[in-house]
């Protein structure tokens, strides 16, 4: 009896020690995000406009679906998980879907271009990078930075948005 108590304290602390990690892992750390937010967007050149996401999940909680409005444009992000590393993909408002791969560092999930995606610089308008800064997500701020390259020449962008919901 004894014996069984303890293989199901065992199971029980690995099965606790899994869901943690999984929380860990970037795609854990976006799923903070569901919900719906609000915003102001800096533009490099200064123009600040109204921003807003609504991040959903769906198939069974598998895949993430952000609705993203950057003054009053409608783009889509997809943000799930294969092979245990984050894949995501942004439907652009310049015409191009670039896909990122993931990094976490102190409480950032860095998102940058895929290596074969084909979008050069010399040819292509396309989000080159993102940041979604989580150190305040508890308490429903987080900072998003992206940069794009835009007729050949880096633009940057820096959002605070607020949970709404």
């Amino acid at each position: 009896m004894k014996i069984m108590i303890r293989l199901l304290i065992v199971g029980l602390a690995s099965i606790t020690a899994l869901a943690s990690a999984e929380d860990e892992s970037a795609f854990g750390q976006m799923k903070q995000m569901e919900g719906s937010w609000e915003g102001m967007l800096t533009r490099s050149t200064g123009e600040v406009v109204e921003t807003r996401s609504t991040f959903r999940l769906i198939s069974d909680g598998n895949t993430m679906v952000e609705t993203l409005v950057e003054d009053g444009v409608e783009m889509l992000t997809t943000y799930s998980e294969q092979d245990g590393q984050l894949k995501v993909t942004h439907y652009c408002s310049l015409g191009t879907e670039p896909e990122f791969t993931a990094s976490i560092a102190d409480g950032s999930v860095d998102l940058t271009l895929a290596a074969d995606t084909g979008l050069h610089a010399e040819h292509h308008n396309y989000v080159a990078s993102m940041n979604y800064n989580l150190a305040d997500v508890d308490s429903g701020s987080v900072v998003v930075s992206s940069t794009i390259m835009n007729g050949g020449a880096m633009e940057s962008n820096r959002a605070v948005i607020s949970r709404v919901e």
